[in-house]
């Protein structure tokens, strides 16, 4: 019966610290060099939050932003683990490119003690998400639930554990007829709010540099005279 795991799972998280650890561990690749290079890329766009009310646990929650590095490390991640051919890769990188160039997004999973808020993706949500910057503020054009939490998507996402519930939201290029992301912008942050409790988790971006002014023409030298 799965009623005990529940209750027991509550218990734990009214006086835990940190994240239970439940479900079995996701997968490794076999190359040593390339699995510490994933986890690398993984926590690069990865933040954690847990919140509490008192000594009771609320939520614990984390969440990857989609950068366009990750998205081709989480892609030949699952070209090794299903044996692609080059072809098929090839394929996923541009499909990959092409999503990355049209929207933000960014996976969350979440593990509620009370799961009545497990209500991300319906019409009447308790929950208001947003993605800010220093440009403004927006909010999803689309939530999506991905399901509860698998070996398989540890395999991605080690913080999954098996209560944890998974989600990917789209969010807008643009706020106010402007980039969302300017020549300035230093981060993305990611919102999560509701009656039960709020979470911020930022993620650093490398500064968009301006395109530079393009080289002068350099004059061409002077041809010495033909030896007569």
């Amino acid at each position: 019966m799965r009623l005990p795991a529940l209750v027991l799972l509550g218990a734990a998280a009214a006086c835990a610290t940190t994240p239970p650890e439940i479900g079995e561990p996701g997968s490794k690749v076999s190359d040593s060099q390339a699995e510490a290079s994933y986890q690398a890329a993984l926590a690069r766009v990865t933040q954690h939050r847990e919140v509490y009310s008192e000594l009771d646990t609320k939520f614990f929650c984390a969440a990857t932003y989609q950068s366009a590095d990750f998205r081709e490390a989480r892609i030949r991640r699952q070209a090794t683990f299903q044996m692609w051919p080059g072809e098929k890769l090839d394929q996923e990188l541009a499909r990959e490119r092409a999503v990355a160039a049209q929207t933000y997004e960014v996976v969350f999973g979440i593990l509620l003690v009370d799961r009545r808020f497990d209500d991300f993706d319906t019409r009447h949500s308790t929950w208001r998400l947003s993605l800010a910057t220093d440009q403004g503020e927006v909010t999803p054009t689309g939530i999506r639930r991905i399901g509860r939490a698998t070996e398989d998507m540890r395999s991605y996402y080690p913080y999954m554990g098996d209560f944890w519930v998974a989600y990917a939201v789209q969010f807008p290029l643009g706020v106010g007829g402007k980039p969302l992301v300017g020549p300035a912008t230093r981060a993305l942050t990611f919102r999560m709010g509701s009656a039960l409790g709020q979470a911020e988790m930022s993620f650093p971006l490398e500064p968009v540099q301006p395109p530079g002014p393009a080289p002068a023409p350099t004059a061409a030298a002077p041809q010495a005279p033909a030896a007569r």
